[in-house]
């Protein structure tokens, strides 16, 4: 069975920073290009950033100089470190692995950027 389950969400100040991880399991976790979504209340869910199995990596405008992602093969774990965290950047957050047409994706994580 397939799980990926997210965890570090917070409610965190502007300007502050938090580290989202991803644990995998069920897949063959270094073969796959990892990525991180998130979704505001009334809007779209949106790419954040990915990375490859390859350790590529591309991001969202919005977010780019922020936040980086980065993975660990071993652990079968991919992180979001996101710093100079902005109110727009509340949403929930999602992991995603992707191998062709194969998608997984997770239950979530909420982060709330507040003061």
């Amino acid at each position: 069975q397939v799980q990926l389950v997210e965890s570090g969400g917070a409610l965190v100040q502007p300007g502050g920073s938090l580290r989202l991880s991803c644990a995998a399991s069920g897949i063959s976790f270094s073969i796959y290009t990892m990525g991180w979504f998130r979704q505001a209340p009334g809007k779209q869910r949106e790419l954040v950033a990915t990375i490859t199995n390859t350790g590529y990596t591309n991001s969202f405008d919005s977010v780019k100089g922020r936040f980086t992602i980065s993975r660990d093969n071993v652990k079968k774990t991919v992180y979001l470190q996101m710093n100079s965290l902005k109110p727009e950047d509340t949403a929930v957050y999602y992991c995603n692995a992707a191998q062709r047409a194969v998608v997984y994706w997770g239950q979530g994580t909420q982060v709330t950027v507040s003061s």
